[in-house]
């Protein structure tokens, strides 16, 4: 695990809200996209949270209705959530397998990217770092 220089306890991210319009129009999206269903669950009339969890990912992302701060935000307004992967072909065709929409693969500075959007506009990137570029700590590093 990367080691900076800040000390005290840890704090992991493990849960994103995305905004979106429609819980079910969301879920039957993420899971044709491979996303693990982890949670559906109604709370109350009101309440209904949906949590996914891409394949591999050690975080989750959440939406639903009757969560302050989190179903009442613009849907479609949360852009760039970087899905880190081994292989970007793979992954690309792994998704349009499914029947999602990638966009084609640009390269920066030797990384490669490519976008796909869920059904309200949300912005998800693939990222592939090179085999050679990649560090201890980062995903998919091999020494």
């Amino acid at each position: 695990m990367p080691q900076g220089t800040v000390t005290g306890p840890e704090m992991r991210l493990e849960l994103v809200p995305v905004p979106v319009s429609d819980v079910d129009t969301a879920k039957a999206f993420y899971e044709r996209a491979g996303f693990w269903l982890e949670v559906d669950t109604k709370v109350s009339d009101e309440m209904r949270v949906v949590q996914f969890t891409p394949p591999g990912s050690r975080c989750s992302i959440v939406f639903g209705t009757g969560m302050p701060g989190i179903s009442d935000a613009e849907p479609g307004s949360l852009h760039g959530l970087h899905l880190v992967v081994a292989n970007m072909d793979a992954a690309r065709d792994a998704l349009i397998q499914r029947g999602v929409n990638v966009d084609e693969v640009t390269e920066l500075g030797g990384v490669l990217f490519a976008s796909f959007h869920d059904p309200d506009g949300n912005t998800w990137l693939l990222q592939e770092f090179p085999p050679s570029a990649r560090s201890s700590g980062q995903s998919f590093y091999e020494e």
